[in-house]
């Protein structure tokens, strides 16, 4: 799926510029989300309509904000923009910046869970091998 294809002129310069001008903990996050789930492909400052999504997985339909001291001031232009999200057919999770530089563990356990929720499917153990995972072929 192309993200830019009915994208106005001047979306791709725009996406860069929010992406080299990324505040730390959203790039922290980021980093944190390829090296914990690298499975997935997590776009930064992905254009959704109108909007650009902090972090944004395709496959999982799942938009992540990273909201920093702004955002108490922004709360209704925030609401509009979940829903807008929500009915484009996202799920949409938000965590502050404090969350993110302060407990980026609990931040990827919430992630974590939210993925699961989605796939209906109960946790794997750690400590259980490959022998008991199904898909891929046998053990």
């Amino acid at each position: 799926m192309r993200l830019y294809a009915n994208q106005p002129v001047g979306t791709v310069p725009h996406a860069r510029q929010l992406r080299k001008a990324a505040p730390e903990p959203e790039r922290r996050l980021l980093r944190a989300l390829r090296e914990s789930f690298p499975h997935l492909k997590w776009r930064h400052q992905a254009p959704i309509g109108p909007y650009y999504a902090d972090i944004l997985c395709l496959a999982e339909h799942l938009v992540i904000e990273v909201d920093g001291d702004t955002h108490a001031t922004t709360t209704a232009h925030d609401a509009t923009r979940t829903r807008f999200l929500q009915h484009e057919g996202y799920q949409v999770i938000r965590f502050a910046n404090n969350d993110v530089m302060q407990n980026l563990d609990g931040v990827i356990a919430r992630i974590f869970f939210s993925l699961r929720e989605k796939e209906g499917a109960p946790e794997a153990r750690k400590d259980e091998g490959s022998s008991t995972q199904k898909k891929g072929g046998t053990a």
